[in-house]
């Protein structure tokens, strides 16, 4: 278990992030989390990362109060991920310690953390599996 507090993001994280663009409507992004098994995606505009879009930003969308008047579907789904993505994401870096890593998704209940350089690339994306993974690896030793 000590050899866990000294890994970092990098030696764990998913390098081939898949990206999505704004104006990718909700049917076709629905589709890719099924087709990719995904929990989510990194947005990307002109090379930046600009929001985080989840299975429950979709399930968002669905759900409805009393006082709503319920909208059809086919306009729900054809929403744009611009429209519902969280512009305001958390990330770490390459060189950041598991540990905070795991301290941040349990205090914000998250699945994964997008994985930015210095320059404020996109390197890639750690998830909830490659923590657990990282746990298995360390506790052998």
């Amino acid at each position: 278990m000590y050899k866990f507090l000294e890994e970092v993001v990098d030696g764990y994280m998913t390098r081939t992030v898949r990206t999505v663009k704004r104006d990718l409507d909700l049917l076709e992004l629905s589709e890719m989390f099924e087709r990719d098994d995904f929990n989510s995606y990194p947005v990307e505009d002109d090379g930046q990362v600009v929001g985080i879009v989840t299975k429950f930003d979709i399930l968002k969308c669905f759900a409805f109060t009393p006082s709503q008047m319920l909208p059809r579907y086919p306009d729900l789904i054809s929403r744009k991920i611009g429209d519902v993505m969280t512009p305001e994401f958390i990330y770490v870096s390459p060189d950041t310690r598991l540990t905070r890593v795991l301290q941040i998704m349990v205090e914000h209940r998250i699945r994964s953390i997008i994985v930015l350089d210095g320059a404020q690339k996109l390197v890639g994306i750690i998830a909830r599996e490659d923590v657990i993974a990282a746990l298995k690896v360390t506790a052998r030793d």
